[in-house]
């Protein structure tokens, strides 16, 4: 179901000034006995700023941004986090993903670190295993965060499978060369720049907190 437009009444209201002072004007006009110079000068700025404000209404009703549809997820609700993750690491991974389901339009969650799934959280899809696709691969390769804004509209969703199967917005945002974050949203274009850089801000301290905690393959 699409949510109201919360500034509908803002819209709408020079509109109804403007044809308010225009009615206002008709019957100041034809109740006036005998018509002056100044008020004949008075009337057609009064019908010009009435026709202004009517003109303005109509704009804001024809650019007003459209609320996207948001749908139910498909799933179940639940949180799975790797246990042979060192207490700090989990606590970071934890606490981050809380901040991204509450503080954005983030629905669901999967982190993938070194070739493993290490967090599932939110609305859960049936598939938990990860088999990275063209666009996850090349986040990783480039070390640049991907946005699906409406998932419906490109070809390449289906390398998503583990998440919901109706999910309409996705973020992958990469977690160094060895891992990235996956987010999905219930609504397409839902994600804001704000958002982006909040899950960027968050990936980065989680990289640093994962390289610490759990190690470089590279190193290994």
């Amino acid at each position: 179901m699409a949510k109201s437009d919360p500034n509908r009444v803002l819209r709408r209201l020079p509109l109804v000034t403007g044809g308010l002072g225009a009615v206002l004007l008709f019957i100041n006009r034809i109740l006036t006995p005998e018509l002056t110079n100044s008020q004949s000068r008075a009337d057609v700025l009064g019908v010009i700023l009435s026709a202004l404000l009517i003109l303005t209404g109509l704009l804001w009703q024809q650019v007003r941004s459209q609320i996207p549809d948001a749908v139910q997820l498909i799933g179940e609700e639940g949180f799975e986090l790797t246990s042979d993750l060192p207490d700090a690491v989990k606590t970071e991974l934890a606490w981050a993903s809380r901040l991204l389901l509450l503080n954005t339009v983030t629905k669901a969650i999967v982190i993938v670190y070194q070739g493993k799934v290490i967090l599932r959280r939110g609305i859960l899809a049936k598939k938990s295993q990860v088999t990275p696709g063209a666009i996850l691969n090349r986040v990783i390769e480039k070390q640049k965060p991907v946005y699906l804004v409406d998932v419906k509209a490109y070809p390449g969703k289906i390398e998503f499978d583990y998440l919901p199967e109706n999910t309409q917005g996705i973020i992958c945002q990469p977690l160094g060369a060895e891992g990235a974050m996956i987010l999905g949203a219930n609504a397409p274009r839902s994600y804001t720049k704000q958002d982006e850089n909040w899950i960027a801000g968050i990936a980065d301290k989680l990289t640093v907190s994962l390289k610490a905690g759990v190690g470089s393959t590279d190193s290994q």
